[in-house]
C-alpha cells in the first residue's frame, strides 16, 4: 500500500536512538524527508541522517532542548530551511523514571514534567503555527500505556503521559480549521536500547512476570508500532483525528 508519504517533511523528536530513530528510518524508506531531533543523543541522530543520505534520501539531525523556546524555534526553522515545511510531527521525546512514589522527590518530577508536558506543548505550538501557515499537517503523539491505565512505580511518568491524551484531543478540535490532524499511539513495553530504564535489570523470573501481563506473551518491537504511526501520519487517515490508539500486545484493553 502506498502511504502517500513521499515528498513530505517529517520531524521526529527524541530520534537519536530507540523507537524514535526506527520511526525516522521507516519514514525515510517511504520517501519522506526526515529530521531526526535529539537532545543528548546527537551521535545516533547524526548517524541515522547520514545513513538515509547515503542511500539517496534526504535527512538531517537537529538538536534542541525542548525545554528552551528559542532552541525549539531555531530547530523548526532549520528543518523548514533545509527540508521544507514540516508536514508531520511525531512527538516521541519524553523523560521517564521508574521509582516508588514515596521515594521520589520534586527534583525527580521536574524533568519529566518539563520535557514530556512542557516540551511537547512547546514544539506543538511552534510547529503547529508553521503547519497552519502552510495549509495543514499531522501530529502523531506517542505515549506510554501508563498514562491511560496507571502503573506502579510510574506515577509521575503516568501523570505526564496522561497529559498527551488531553493535548491530542484538544489539538484535534482546535486546529482542524487549519487542516491539522492530531492522534496518539499508546504503547506498552517495546524492546529498544533503553528497555532497561523501564524494566530494570530484570532476571528471568521477573521478565516472566512482566510477560504474563501480555496476552500475546511478548514485548513489543519497533516494527509493531511503526505501521500505526505511519498510517496516522498518512493522508490515507485524513478523516481520523483526536484518537488514542493502543498498540500494546493486549497489555490493556480498556
Amino acid at each position: 500500500m502506498d502511504l502517500q508519504l513521499n515528498d513530505t517533511t517529517v520531524m521526529i523528536t527524541g530520534a537519536g536512538q530507540g523507537l524514535g530513530r526506527a520511526i525516522g528510518m521507516a519514514f525515510a524508506a517511504e520517501g519522506s524527508r526526515v529530521a531526526f531531533h535529539y537532545h543528548s543523543s546527537g551521535e545516533g541522530a547524526e548517524a541515522a541522517a547520514a545513513e538515509v543520505n547515503a542511500t539517496g534520501g534526504k535527512a538531517i539531525a537537529v538538536g534542541a532542548d525542548l525545554r528552551d523556546r528559542d532552541a525549539v524555534e531555531a530547530a523548526a526553522a532549520t528543518v523548514n530551511g533545509e527540508l521544507g515545511p514540516i508536514n508531520v510531527l511525531v512527538n516521541n521525546a519524553a523523560a521517564t523514571q521508574s521509582k516508588p512514589f514515596f521515594e521520589s522527590t520534586e527534583e525527580d518530577w521536574a524533568p519529566q514534567i518539563d520535557v514530556t508536558v512542557g516540551g511537547t506543548l512547546r514544539i506543538c505550538h511552534v510547529v503547529g503555527r508553521q503547519m497552519a501557515a502552510n495549509g495543514g499537517g499531522a501530529f502523531v503523539n506517542l505515549m506510554g500505556d501508563s498514562g491511560r491505565v496507571g502503573e506502579s512505580r510510574l506515577l509521575v511518568t503516568a501523570a505526564t503521559r496522561s497529559s498527551t491524551i488531553g493535548l491530542t484531543k484538544s489539538l484535534a478540535k482546535e486546529l482542524a480549521r487549519h487542516n491539522i490532524r492530531a492522534n496518539a499511539v499508546s504503547i506498552a513495553l517495546v524492546r529498544t536500547d533503553n528497555l532497561d530504564a523501564h524494566t530494570g535489570d530484570a532476571d528471568d523470573e521477573r521478565m516472566a512476570k512482566i510477560l504474563a501481563a501480555y496476552p500475546l506473551r511478548r514485548l513489543g518491537r519497533p516494527d509493531d508500532v511503526i505501521p500505526m504511526v505511519m498510517l496516522l501520519a498518512s493522508p490515507l487517515s485524513s478523516w481520523t483525528t483526536g484518537q488514542v490508539i493502543s498498540v500494546n500486545g493486549g497489555y490493556s484493553m480498556v
